[in-house]
C-alpha cells in the first residue's frame, strides 16, 4: 500500500481557477487585515515614536536617534546577548533529548510510541508557568539566590517553566518525520527541517521572555526594559527605541524560518495506522534478522522505559512546590482586600477564550485559503511572505501601542481590554497553511471536500485553539500593562502581585486558581485523544 498522497495526471477536481483565486483571497482577507491592524500598524507607530521624546502625559517632540544612542549606551545589545542565554536550556532538550525519545519510541513499536505521546501531554496540559516559579521559588531556592546569581537564576527560571513544553512540541514533531517512513534514514531531511523551526522559535520566544524576569527581579531583559522604562520611567521614546530593536531581530527570524518553509516544501500528510518500517533491504534474506530486530526493539523499548522514567521524575519534582499548593483554591492569604475569586477567574480564562477563537479561525481560514486552495498555483506559499517578519513576534515587542490603543478606546481594567491585542495568531496561519497543503492532493485526486479536507483538518483546528487558549492564559505581561486593579487581574497576574507584596510569607498562597484542577482534567483529556488518536497519524514531510 502507498502511504503518499496521490500523484496527480489527470485534471485538478475540484473549484476551477478563477473560483479558487476569488475565495481564496476572500478568506485571506480577514488574515491580512488582522495584520494590518495588530502587526504592521503598531510596528510602524513604534518606529516613529522611537524617534521621540513622549513622556506619556504631555506632548512628544523629536528627537532623533536620541533614544537609540541612549540604548546603546546602556548596553542593550548585551541584553539582546544575555537573553539569548536564556535558550540553551530550550535547545538542548529540543534538538537533543526530544529527537532521542523519538527514534527510541518508534523503533520500540506502536504501543511505546502511544505510550510517549500519552507522556508528553502532562506538561502541556499542565502549563502554568506562573505557579511552577512561585512554587520553585519558594520550596527550591534559597533567601539570596537571585541577587547573588541573577543571570543564572533567570537561566533555571526560563527553563523550568519551559522546559515540559518545549520536550512535548519538539517529541511530537519528531515523531512525525519518522511516521509512514519505509526506512527511517528517509526522515532525516524533514528531521533536520523541523529541527531548524525549533531552533528559530525557542530563540525568539526566549528573546521575549518576561514573568521570570517579574519574580526575580532581573530587569536585564528586552521586554522588562520596553515595559519598565515606557509604564514605570513614563519613557515611551526609550522603550519604543527597545521595542524596535527587540523588532529587528525577531522579524529575522520569521523572515529565516519562512525561508527554510518555503525551500524545503514541508507539509503535512496522514499516513495509515499499521504503517511500519523496513530496515532489511528488500529480498534481502538472513536468518538472524528477526532475532537482531526484535534484540533493538527490546533494547529500544528498555531505554524508553528508562528515558520515560527519568523525564517524569524531573517533572514531578519540579512541579511539586505548586502541585502541593494546587488544591488550596483561594487567595484570601493576606490582611487585605482580594478580588472575587469567580471574577478572578473569568478574567483569566473568557477574554483569552474569546482571543483564541478568534485568532485561530482567522488563521485557520487563511491557511486553507493558501494551502488547500492554492490561489497562486505553486507559488501560493509565498502569500505567508507578508506574515513572516512577524512571525515569532509575541504580544511583548507592540505591547505599549497596544496599551495606548486600549487607552484610547477607554479598555483599561476592562473585560474587552484583557483579550489580547493580536486578531491572527500566524504561528497557527503557518501550521494550517503546512497542513492543507499536505491535504490538497487528495482533494485534487476526486475525494470529497469533507472527507478529504475537513475530517482531517478538524482536530488540528481544535487542537490549536486549545493550546492557545491554555498558553493565552497563562501569560501575564498584557494583564500587567492594563489591569492596574485587583479586580480585573487574572490569577496568574494576581499570584505574581501576592507573592511580589508578601514576598515568602506567600507561602500559604493557593496557586490552584491558576491553573484549577477541573480545567487541567479537560486540558488532559483533550489533549491526551488529540496526541493518541490524531497526531499520531500526521507525518512531516518535505520536497515535492
Amino acid at each position: 500500500m502507498s502511504l503518499a498522497a496521490p500523484t496527480m495526471t489527470a485534471g485538478r477536481t475540484g473549484p476551477d481557477r478563477g473560483t479558487r483565486i476569488g475565495v481564496g483571497f476572500v478568506l485571506l482577507l480577514p488574515a491580512l487585515l488582522a495584520l494590518a491592524w495588530s502587526y504592521l500598524l503598531p510596528t510602524v507607530q513604534a518606529v516613529w515614536r522611537s524617534t521621540q521624546r513622549d513622556q506619556l502625559l504631555g506632548p512628544a517632540e523629536g528627537v532623533g536617534s536620541a533614544n537609540y544612542e541612549q540604548l546603546f549606551t546602556r548596553g542593550f545589545l548585551g541584553d539582546l546577548g544575555s537573553a539569548l542565554l536564556l535558550a540553551l536550556v530550550p535547545l538542548l532538550l529540543a534538538l537533543l533529548v526530544a529527537p532521542v525519545l523519538a527514534l527510541l519510541a518508534d523503533r520500540a513499536g506502536r504501543p511505546a510510541r502511544l505510550a510517549l505521546r500519552a507522556l508528553v501531554v502532562l506538561p502541556v496540559a499542565g502549563y502554568a508557568p506562573v505557579a511552577l516559579l512561585i512554587g520553585w521559588r519558594l520550596d527550591r531556592m534559597e533567601p539570596g539566590t537571585m541577587l547573588d546569581r541573577p543571570l543564572a537564576t533567570l537561566v533555571e527560571f526560563t527553563a523550568v517553566t519551559g522546559a515540559g513544553l518545549v520536550v512535548a512540541v519538539a517529541t511530537t514533531a519528531f515523531l512525525s518525520t519518522l511516521r509512514g517512513r519505509p526506512h527511517r534514514r528517509d526522515a532525516l531531511p524533514a528531521a533536520l527541517t523541523v529541527a531548524g523551526l525549533l531552533m528559530l522559535g525557542i530563540i525568539a520566544l526566549t528573546l521575549q521572555t518576561f514573568t521570570p524576569t517579574l519574580i526575580t527581579g532581573n530587569s536585564r531583559t528586552p521586554m522588562t526594559y520596553v515595559v519598565l522604562q515606557s509604564l514605570q520611567q513614563m519613557n515611551l521614546g526609550g522603550g519604543s527605541a527597545a521595542a524596535v530593536m527587540l523588532l529587528l531581530p525577531l522579524a529575522l527570524l520569521g523572515l529565516a524560518a519562512t525561508a527554510l518553509l518555503l525551500l524545503t516544501r514541508v507539509r503535512i500528510e496522514v499516513v495509515d495506522e499499521a504503517v511500519t518500517h523496513r530496515e532489511q533491504p528488500q529480498g534481502a534474506v538472513s536468518k538472524s534478522a528477526p532475532v537482531t530486530e526484535s534484540t533493538g526493539d527490546r533494547q529500544a523499548r528498555i531505554g524508553l522505559a528508562v528515558a520515560g522514567a527519568v523525564v517524569v521524575a524531573v517533572m514531578l519534582w519540579a512541579a511539586w512546590p505548586w502541585l502541593r499548593r494546587s488544591l488550596r483554591f483561594t487567595n484570601e492569604t493576606v490582611p487585605m482586600p482580594s478580588p472575587d475569586l469567580s471574577g478572578m477567574l473569568t478574567a483569566t480564562w473568557l477574554p483569552t477564550l474569546l482571543s483564541a477563537v478568534v485568532t485561530v479561525a482567522v488563521a485557520a481560514a487563511a491557511g486553507f485559503a493558501i494551502g488547500g486552495l492554492r490561489p497562486l498555483g505553486r507559488f501560493s506559499e509565498l502569500l505567508l511572505l507578508p506574515f513572516a517578519p512577524w512571525l515569532f513576534v509575541g504580544t511583548g515587542p507592540l505591547a505599549i501601542e497596544s496599551y495606548l490603543r486600549a487607552r484610547d478606546f477607554d479598555q483599561l481594567n476592562t473585560f474587552l481590554g484583557l483579550v489580547p491585542p493580536g486578531w491572527v495568531s500566524i504561528p497557527a496561519l503557518f501550521l494550517f497553511t503546512v497542513l492543507f497543503r499536505g491535504l490538497e492532493p487528495r482533494w485534487r485526486a476526486g475525494a470529497g471536500f469533507g472527507r478529504a479536507m475537513l475530517a482531517p483538518a478538524a482536530p488540528m483546528i481544535l487542537l490549536v485553539g486549545l493550546v492557545t487558549w491554555l498558553v493565552t492564559a497563562a501569560q501575564v505581561l498584557w494583564p500587567f500593562v492594563v489591569a492596574s486593579t485587583p479586580m480585573y487581574r487574572p490569577a496568574p497576574l494576581e499570584a505574581l502581585m501576592v507573592y511580589a507584596r508578601w514576598g515568602m510569607r506567600g507561602d500559604e498562597l493557593a496557586l490552584g486558581a491558576v491553573l484549577p484542577l477541573p480545567m487541567m482534567l479537560i486540558f488532559l483529556v483533550a489533549f491526551g485523544w488529540l496526541q493518541v488518536k490524531y497526531l499520531d497519524r500526521l507525518a512531516v514531510r518535505v520536497g515535492r
